[in-house]
């Protein structure tokens, strides 16, 4: 089926789903319906899903379909299709965290953002894909089937939110929620040619929850990340970082390029550790900042305050976290996780209790060293990532294990800081790879970041179609 302008049900953002809704020329089954259609041509390749279970989604879809006729809609998001992560819990399912070595327990409740989703009527179609313990920047994963890039299914879709780019970009539905610790919402919306938003930490409250570590709307519009925004961002006791009540306006994200004018804005091209800047994403990000100028904008280029310490002492401390709970498991249990997260902790062993010191004291520098550099500014744009993702067999990158966080110099600075930071499409490879924008902002302006993310979709160029699945 198609809309009046002869798109596609699945391509329908859930904005225009909404307001089909209320009109009552369409139904949240036939949109359902369309979104497991196009779910079915796709998933053979991408493998993207988790959980996928179209009957549950009709019988979600048919009850909203019901609200809507008599009016009691539970609001724009009711009847709308859309994932969740696999590592945000849903009550009754198990939550393998992307591992063969957890034992699979059902979960007692909804976690903060699926419980919010489901109070909207969010359809929930299926959860998405996860690499193991969601510490690589890809879909490798020892309990899940390889989820591939929808723009060239030989690389990556990023991670560690794999499955939900993916699915994004592939129409598995207009609303996909991811989390990130280090960057793993916008890598693979960078990747993936869709926009996300890393909010401020405890603005979306996540269980458990952990030092950087928030969920984030991963959509191909930023109107329907602020749709998604309206119903995520509710304080929930269960995070202990939750931020207070706030009655933010999110549907004044929609501002025209004149809101642009008179900002100013820092332009980061050098990260200061890890990977060099790949040329074409260079000119993507450049040509981004020349049209926040003309816009009216204020650009000044800044110098890197992130460093390689800071990088590896974050790395050792994570590798240490996850040797102590490797080591945790039986060993029959721990010998089924993927072993490059196996040598990639235990490295670790040999580390001192100064080293750890010394590892643990970078988060606060990192901290201290993003607020510092952006205070100047109003936003900061830089890339996503240094790189153009990796074949999609490969774990990180650098493929190696004692580097494997090269490439989230530019994003794991706002985890640290608390700051929301955002990536929207801003370009295109040669060889025809989506390039992303990251846009960040200070700590608590979700909402201002949303809004210049939006000017910047009406000053960029135009979008390339959608993939299509492979021809049967």
């Amino acid at each position: 089926m198609t809309t009046e302008s002869s798109r596609p049900l699945h391509d329908w953002s859930a904005a225009e789903l909404s307001r089909a809704y209320r009109r009552g020329t369409l139904s949240p089954v036939e949109a359902a319906r369309a979104v497991i259609d196009r779910i079915e041509r796709w998933e053979p390749q991408l493998q993207a899903t988790y959980l996928y279970r179209p009957e549950a989604a009709l019988e979600q879809a048919r009850a909203s379909e019901a609200r809507w006729r008599r009016g009691e809609a539970l609001g724009p998001l009711d009847g709308v299709p859309g994932t969740l992560k696999e590592n945000i819990a849903t009550a009754g399912d198990p939550m393998p965290a992307g591992t063969a070595a957890v034992e699979l327990r059902p979960a007692a409740q909804d976690a903060p953002p699926a419980a919010r989703l489901k109070e909207a009527g969010m359809v929930v179609v299926s959860k998405t894909t996860m690499p193991d313990y969601g510490m690589l920047s890809s879909g490798l994963s020892s309990f899940h089937r390889l989820a591939r890039n929808p723009w060239d299914l030989t690389r990556t879709p990023g991670g560690s939110s794999a499955g939900a780019g993916a699915a994004a970009a592939a129409g598995y539905g207009p609303l996909h929620v991811g989390t990130d610790i280090g960057g793993s919402l916008r890598l693979p919306a960078s990747w993936c040619g869709i926009f996300t938003l890393k909010p401020s930490l405890g603005r979306i409250p996540i269980d458990p929850p952990y030092a950087g570590r928030a969920a984030g709307p991963m959509t191909r519009s930023v109107e329907d990340a602020a749709l998604m925004m309206q119903a995520l961002a509710r304080p929930d006791a269960r995070d202990s970082m939750s931020l207070p009540a706030q009655d933010i306006d999110w549907p004044a994200f929609d501002v025209g390029p004149e809101h642009l004018k008179g900002l100013h804005v820092g332009l980061l091209l050098e990260a200061g550790c890890g990977l060099p800047l790949d040329a074409e994403i260079r000119a993507a990000v450049e040509e981004a900042a020349r049209l926040f100028e003309r816009a009216g904008a204020r650009v000044t280029l800044m110098q890197p305050f992130m460093t390689q310490a800071m990088l590896d002492g974050m790395d050792h401390f994570w590798r240490m976290r996850s040797r102590v709970d490797l080591q945790a498991l039986p060993p029959a249990q721990r010998a089924k996780v993927l072993p490059y997260i196996g040598q990639w902790a235990e490295s670790a062993a040999g580390l001192s209790g100064e080293a750890m010191y010394r590892a643990a004291s970078q988060f606060h520098a990192t901290r201290v060293a993003t607020v510092a550099a952006c205070a100047p500014f109003d936003y900061v744009l830089s890339p996503v990532s240094p790189n153009m993702p990796a074949p999609a067999e490969d774990p990180s990158p650098t493929n190696d294990p004692l580097r494997p966080l090269e490439h989230i110099g530019f994003t794991v600075p706002y985890n640290m800081s608390e700051q929301p930071a955002a990536s929207v499409n801003c370009g295109w490879s040669k060889g025809g790879l989506p390039i992303g924008l990251q846009i960040a902002g200070a700590r608590f302006d979700d909402l201002g970041v949303l809004k210049v993310a939006r000017a910047f979709e009406q000053v960029r160029g135009p979008q390339h179609p959608w993939p299509e699945p492979p021809a049967a």
